[in-house]
């Protein structure tokens, strides 16, 4: 590593074995490296070192122990706290985090979220840290690309946290989850969709992530298929950004079906079409995917895909508690389409 630049060495050293330790790069209970071994590892002074490891005591990331070392802490014990990690703060995942929060307080325990940004290493840091920290649950919503984390959370080691991951696409289906049908709420959405006069369709996301988001190409895929099969005729378009829609692009491309993948979306859509002078459903039909608070009070309601946040929401809670009664540690929730005034 390079120690040079006007931060202190012994800053740069703490935040270089540091960042290892709550990644678990270092494996929770081993043996970190000696004074003697950071001196000759980063051609450091003894005094350096010295100071490298009374900070990380400190932080109780280590622990010393007389006449065998320094070993990387583990939690013995518990605090009676749930922390959920997730990507971004949306209607849709204030939805699932309201659900569980019933769950936590009626079991004595405060949730608390984190963000981390769609960023992967930014995800595994803040498990890391919440379990250094002795959180009894974390719950995740992975990054858009889980597969650059799957290699993580095969090799993480949680001690006595238990960790669920909730609303992923199972690239993870070694671990716990507790997620819901994309393949089968995008099927109810499309068959609404196609019960109409031939056009075309719009699959409409608004967001924009680097690297892949599996989340969209698995609906995107589910969407194409249903349309070979069924409707070859008919095309389906793709957007990542609302605001580069027009009128003329729905009626060129004679649009008459639209599935956004998250309820805010559907509002703003919802305003810009009826500013066109478009009719729902008479011009075109919209189903959303998520159904909370906004699909329901938003006038006109709109008609939507049920991810069921609250059924999610029970067996994640099951899944934490270890609960016997629950069939299996993989559960996936079926969504429903709930047809509305739009």
């Amino acid at each position: 590593m390079n120690l040079k630049g006007h931060i202190p060495i012994y800053q740069k050293l703490t935040e270089f074995y540091r960042a290892r330790i709550i990644s678990q790069e270092y494996i929770p209970g081993s043996k970190i490296d000696s004074i003697n071994k950071m001196m000759s590892r980063h051609q450091v002074s003894r005094e350096t070192a010295k100071r490298v490891l009374k900070a990380l005591i400190d932080e109780n990331l280590v622990v010393s122990q007389a006449g065998r070392g320094t070993f990387i802490n583990t939690a013995t014990t518990l605090i009676k706290k749930w922390g959920m990690v997730i990507p971004f703060y949306s209607s849709n995942i204030e939805q699932l985090i309201s659900q569980i929060n019933i769950h936590a307080q009626a079991s004595g325990r405060k949730l608390e979220y984190f963000l981390h940004y769609n960023n992967p290493d930014e995800e595994m840091r803040s498990i890391g840290q919440l379990i250094q920290k002795g959180y009894e649950a974390i719950i995740v919503v992975p990054n858009y690309d889980e597969s650059i984390t799957g290699e993580f959370y095969r090799k993480v080691h949680p001690g006595k946290t238990k960790i669920v991951l909730a609303d992923n696409t199972m690239a993870g289906s070694y671990f716990e989850y507790a997620i819901q049908s994309y393949d089968l709420g995008v099927k109810r959405a499309v068959d609404y969709l196609t019960e109409t006069e031939k056009g075309n369709y719009l699959l409409l996301s608004n967001e924009k992530w680097q690297g892949r988001n599996l989340v969209f190409e698995m609906m995107k895929q589910t969407f194409e298929m249903i349309l070979d099969l069924k409707y070859p005729d008919r095309k389906l378009f793709l957007s990542s950004d609302i605001m580069e829609l027009t009128s003329e692009f729905f009626t060129k491309n004679k649009i008459k079906g639209i599935l956004t993948i998250q309820d805010s979306i559907a509002v703003r859509l919802i305003g810009r079409l009826q500013k066109w002078g478009f009719k729902i459903p008479e011009d075109l039909k919209l189903v959303s995917y998520g159904n909370t608070e906004l699909s329901e009070l938003f006038t006109p309601s709109i008609t939507v895909v049920d991810c069921k946040y609250g059924e999610m929401a029970l067996r994640i809670t099951q899944l934490i508690k270890n609960d016997p009664d629950l069939s299996g540690k993989q559960v996936v929730v079926q969504p429903n389409l709930i047809i509305r005034e739009t």
